[in-house]
């Protein structure tokens, strides 16, 4: 069996238990105690377990994220700027990866007439982008009802086919010490991911998000440059570590 089908199995197996022993991943899948324990580390690693004694556990959500409504109405004025500046870096003929969040999918209308290639894991971007008609590729995996992202694994594993000139993504946490975070690490490895297959990533998060710590690590904070509206002291430390863009 293959790395990616144990790994789909272990996964669908917690999502019913909350927790499996070692014992029965090994009779579930087939394989060796020894690869068992070297996939539920792997797990661990980006996220979606803990281990155990004796086996695995799913990560808990330690904190309620707000829906996709409640966000849209938050901040509105500085996520249109944000957004009409991230916009800026994009040119014709770019390949973009734009991340689920209502701050980028304000970004949108300033893509009219641009001739581009969208990624997305967002249903209500994937919308948007359908009524300009531009070139859009949704990613595949599980449809997460609260943010209407396509999140996990298989969005990961569907994301891999792709490479981006540019990769915008929204944030939950800006925190000089913790980095890029949001509650979900089903998510938080989907933003990772795009990290890792742009050219060049970027973060936009208004005042709010500063100083603030999620769940699930995403990236230090020299990963991307971050895109923001904001007079808040936090600016000038952030400068240090990495490239701020302020939509003032």
């Amino acid at each position: 069996m293959l790395t990616k089908q144990r790994h789909q199995l272990i996964l669908q197996r917690l999502s019913e238990q909350k927790i499996v022993k070692l014992k029965e991943l090994v009779e579930l899948t087939a394989s060796s105690e020894s690869t068992i324990r070297r996939d539920l580390t792997d797990l661990e690693a980006e996220g979606y377990l803990e281990r155990v004694h004796g086996g695995a556990t799913l990560v808990a959500r330690y904190e309620e994220e707000p829906t996709f409504e409640e966000k849209r109405d938050q901040h509105v004025d500085e996520k249109v700027a944000i957004a009409r500046k991230a916009a800026t870096f994009i040119e014709d003929g770019m390949s973009v990866y734009l991340d689920a969040g209502t701050t980028t999918q304000a970004m949108v209308p300033f893509l009219d007439g641009k001739d581009v290639i969208v990624v997305t894991n967002s249903l209500p971007i994937a919308n948007d982008l359908f009524d300009l008609d531009i070139k859009t590729f949704v990613i595949g995996g599980e449809l997460k009802r609260s943010t209407q992202a396509l999140v996990g694994y298989n969005a990961r594993e569907s994301m891999m086919n792709y490479r981006v000139d540019l990769a915008f993504l929204g944030i939950n946490g800006v925190d000089l010490e913790a980095g890029y975070t949001t509650p979900d690490p089903e998510e938080a490895l989907v933003k990772k991911t795009a990290i890792e297959l742009a050219r060049e990533a970027y973060i936009l998060a208004d005042d709010s998000k500063f100083g603030k710590r999620s769940f699930s690590r995403v990236a230090p904070l020299e990963a991307a440059t971050l895109v923001t509206w904001s007079d808040s002291s936090s600016v000038s430390s952030i400068q240090s570590i990495t490239k701020v863009v302020n939509a003032q």
